[in-house]
């Protein structure tokens, strides 16, 4: 019989989907010391050298997760399960999946999935959306191609430019309206059901713990939509619902082979 070892994870967000972060085993989860829970498992050395590099450096929901190992792994073992996620990584969900997409640098790190995106726009039942960020335009075409109606706001010029190419790539560019110009002085006048807000946030948030004061213009923007009564923010991985108060957080999974475990971004939504 193979070795295993005694892994626990903490802290876990309470209304965070624990099992499919983690993973196969026979997971016990308490509360643990200081907040959030607490999982615990016997894994084989494998699993437990996965699960390691899989979280390492990872936050949720404001606490960056710890795992500890007893008795702890050999360097080559994680050194191999380094290697493992960084190939899975590259095998991603898939950002735009028709040919001649046009994305920037910073699309390249903050477009939402095709597949994801496609999936807040069937959510989101046909209502009229603004999408305050719209950036490349990821999210207004997942929206529109679910049958909603959308306001695509984008303070730069490019990247407006690139989201009318891309939506009409993919057929929908009569269902958005592209506005140039500052979401925040254009949001007061114009209606809608719902209100979209994905602030750029790339690679360089905080991977320990984000608030609402570090991602401009959200908070901004939140104070100026009190006319619309559904509002949705994507935010990151590490965002802490805390600092957002009269939100229910969700973490939203990737869907490709290489991240279907991992949190792409929390859903934050009013209640």
């Amino acid at each position: 019989m193979s070795r295993l070892f005694d892994v626990r994870v903490r802290p876990l967000p309470e209304w965070l989907d624990w099992r499919r972060l983690l993973g196969p085993g026979a997971w016990v989860v308490d509360s643990g010391s200081g907040g959030g829970l607490e999982a615990r498992a016997d894994l084989e050395r494998d699993a437990a050298a996965d699960l390691a590099a899989r979280l390492r450096n990872v936050g949720i929901g404001g606490y960056l997760l710890e795992v500890r190992i007893m008795p702890p792994l050999h360097r080559k073992d994680l050194r191999k399960a380094y290697t493992e996620e960084a190939r899975r990584y590259r095998d991603g969900s898939v950002g735009f999946s028709r040919r001649g997409a046009r994305v920037d640098e910073e699309g390249r790190w903050s477009l939402t999935p095709e597949a994801i995106a496609l999936e807040l726009g069937e959510r989101a039942g046909g209502m009229r959306v603004i999408d305050a960020c719209a950036g490349a335009g990821g999210n207004a075409i997942g929206f529109a191609r679910a049958g909603c109606d959308v306001v695509a706001i984008e303070l730069d010029p490019g990247r407006l430019a690139m989201a009318r190419h891309n939506a009409k790539l993919y057929g929908v560019a009569d269902r958005i309206d592209f506005v140039a110009g500052d979401a925040r002085a254009i949001l007061p006048d114009t209606k809608a059901d719902l209100l979209f807000i994905d602030p750029p946030w790339g690679e360089r948030y905080s991977k320990e713990r984000v608030t609402i004061e570090e991602l401009p213009p959200a908070g901004e923007l939140l104070t100026g939509a009190d006319h619309v009564p559904n509002r949705w923010l994507k935010l990151p991985p590490s965002f802490d619902p805390a600092s957002l108060p009269g939100y229910d957080a969700e973490a939203v999974f990737g869907v490709g082979g290489g991240d279907e475990r991992r949190v792409k971004f929390l859903l934050l939504r009013n209640r």
